[in-house]
This record gives C-alpha cells, structure tokens and sequence, in this order.
C-alpha cells in the first residue's frame, strides 16, 4: 500500500507497491508537496483512513470479521502489475542514480555527439537534399 513521510523541505515521499513477475516491487518517489501528484496520493491516503472499519463486536475479546466482507477486502488489495518497460525503466533510473551519471549523461546528449543531435541534423540534411531534387524538377518541367 502506499505511504507518505511528509519532510520539512516541503517534500512528499510515495511509496507505492506493485507486483512484477511474482515479485514485490517497492517504488519511492519523492515529489513537491504542492504537486498534483502529492495532492492526490494525500487525498486518497486520507479516504483510506476514513473508509477503514470500525471495530466490529468481538466474542470473547477477538475480532471475527465476517466472512463476505474479508472476502471482498482481499480481493479488492490486489497489486498494481508493473510492465516489462515500466521495470526497465526503473532499473535504469535507478542504475543512473547509483552510479552518479545522470549529470554526465544529460551533458553528453546535449552535445554534437548526442542522439538527438545527430537525429535533428540528418532530418536537416535530408530536407535540405529533397529541397535541392525538388527545385531540379521544377527547373525541367518549365521549357
């Protein structure tokens, strides 16, 4: 389930549990207090509390929850599914995270030798050759 930790800094830390490929996978994600995120993980942590079960009549002291009712609560605690891409990606988050490379990667993609940067000059390139084909076929078209 999810949990919150507030911090002083104005932060909010998620918790949340997902189930990926028989295993438990805790996910935490530390987000701005006044975020939409934040917002709604604290809105739906305050409907948990106030949807929790008051405490049912006991028989010699124990708590004997009903039978239909324990029933529905288990079945409706199933956790989220993580994809194969959703687990990849956390991987490598975390990989950067660890390994202190997030800054050197951001700087390298930013560069001439980056993979955004050499996508964005072929596709200039290529305009520029179609441009060039475009005006020789105009150009033999008019006599």
């Amino acid at each position: 389930k999810p949990q919150e930790k507030p911090k002083d800094s104005g932060k909010v830390t998620i918790t949340k549990t997902f189930d990926f490929a028989g295993e438990e996978i805790k996910v935490t994600k530390e987000v701005d207090s006044n975020s939409k995120e934040a917002k709604s993980f604290l809105k739906q942590q305050e409907k948990l509390q106030s949807a929790a079960p008051t405490s049912l009549p006991t028989v010699s002291g124990v708590k004997r929850p009903s039978g239909m009712s324990s029933l529905l609560g288990k079945i409706g605690a199933k956790k989220q599914k993580m994809s194969t891409l959703e687990k990849s990606k956390l991987d490598w988050e975390n990989f950067k995270e660890e390994e202190g490379i997030v800054e050197e990667l951001a700087i390298h993609n930013r560069g001439k030798d980056g993979y955004i940067e050499r996508k964005a000059f072929l596709e200039r390139v290529d305009h520029r050759q179609f441009e060039i084909e475009r005006d020789i076929r105009l150009s033999r078209m008019k006599p």
